[in-house]
């Protein structure tokens, strides 16, 4: 089984300061991950052109907005398309992302003025893997993240009454 990671959770300096947030969760957790499924590291950002560093980026209604007031949403739409085209090839159906982003938010991000206060949302690659039956989990969410791996490694169990 393959699931994708947002490559900044996994350490990788793609983060928009140039950082990465590896230490948001303990290596054991990724490891115990490895046993269980084959880690497809991804970031949308990166890859719908972005450089790194990069300016700070919020959702701000249909756009995508850096800290300058640039129009970021292009990239971020074809770096979305690009993970999801990441998902199909290697046939993911679980995502493990990074909260708050406006790539990979789920549930909650920055509401788009820059002054980090947090309203429900997606990010743009949530939605759009989302839409396509993708089962996106954020880093607080990681033991339903593995109860959903479980599951979807189980053998269907039938049972029959006569």
């Amino acid at each position: 089984m393959n699931i994708l990671v947002s490559a900044c959770l996994l350490g990788f300096d793609v983060k928009y300061d140039g950082g990465n947030n590896g230490s948001i969760l303990p290596e054991e957790t990724f490891e115990r991950l490895k046993k269980i499924a084959n880690i497809i590291p991804v970031c949308a950002e990166c890859m719908g052109g972005l450089s790194c560093p990069r300016s700070p980026c919020e959702i701000s209604g249909e756009k995508v907005i850096d800290s300058q007031g640039n129009d970021r949403t292009l990239q971020f739409k074809k770096g979305a398309q690009q993970v999801l085209k990441a998902a199909k090839m290697f046939g993911c159906s679980f995502a493990l992302l990074k909260e708050k982003s406006p790539s990979c938010g789920s549930g909650k991000i920055y509401d788009g003025s820059f002054s980090h206060k947090i309203i429900d949302g997606n990010g743009i690659t949530t939605d759009l893997l989302l839409k396509n039956g993708i089962k996106v989990f954020g880093e607080t969410q990681i033991e339903e993240l593995f109860e959903s791996l479980r599951l979807a490694k189980a053998p269907l169990q039938l049972s029959f009454a006569f």
